[in-house]
């Protein structure tokens, strides 16, 4: 497993649309690896793959309950809303409100390639939402409704 090269803003593949995982062999096993390797080096609860240059629609979660590999993630269903802080690996120190879902299911497949459906609430919806909106080249800053400028910037 190894750390990979997390991509920044202005790096045009994060606002590329990614590919679907059409083969789980071993490369996407490695990816998926070595992309939660990464996400807990940077300390992030997501990343999709298109942060470590790779257009597949890939995506790591981990909010302090454990793993999460997730291959082709859908959003089948959302309800309700949330207003609340997000930020991003691929834009550091920048944060703001966003408004997602409350609640969310999501059809994807697990590494063995079985179709699995997770249902989240707070933040695992809106972990689900984030890396999914990075899958089609969306980032949170796209839907931001304010920023949030840190204390110590302020004047």
């Amino acid at each position: 497993m190894a750390i990979r090269q997390l991509r920044y803003i202005g790096d045009p593949i994060l606002r590329k649309r990614s590919r679907e995982v059409t083969e789980i062999n071993d490369r996407i096993k490695t990816l998926l690896d070595d992309m939660l390797d990464t996400m807990y080096e940077h300390e992030g609860v997501g990343l999709a793959a298109p942060q470590v240059g790779i257009l597949r629609r890939a995506v790591v979660i981990d909010i302090g309950e454990g793993p999460i590999k997730l291959i082709n993630p859908e959003i089948i269903y959302e309800e309700g809303e949330l207003i609340d802080v997000e930020g991003c690996l691929s834009i550091p120190n920048k944060a703001g409100t966003v408004k997602r879902p409350e609640r969310v299911k999501v059809k994807y497949l697990d590494e063995n390639g079985e179709e699995k459906i997770i249902e989240g609430t707070g933040l695992l919806a809106k972990a689900l939402c984030h890396e999914v909106d990075h899958l089609d080249g969306i980032l949170f800053i796209d839907k931001m409704i304010e920023e949030i400028v840190p204390e110590e910037e302020e004047e």
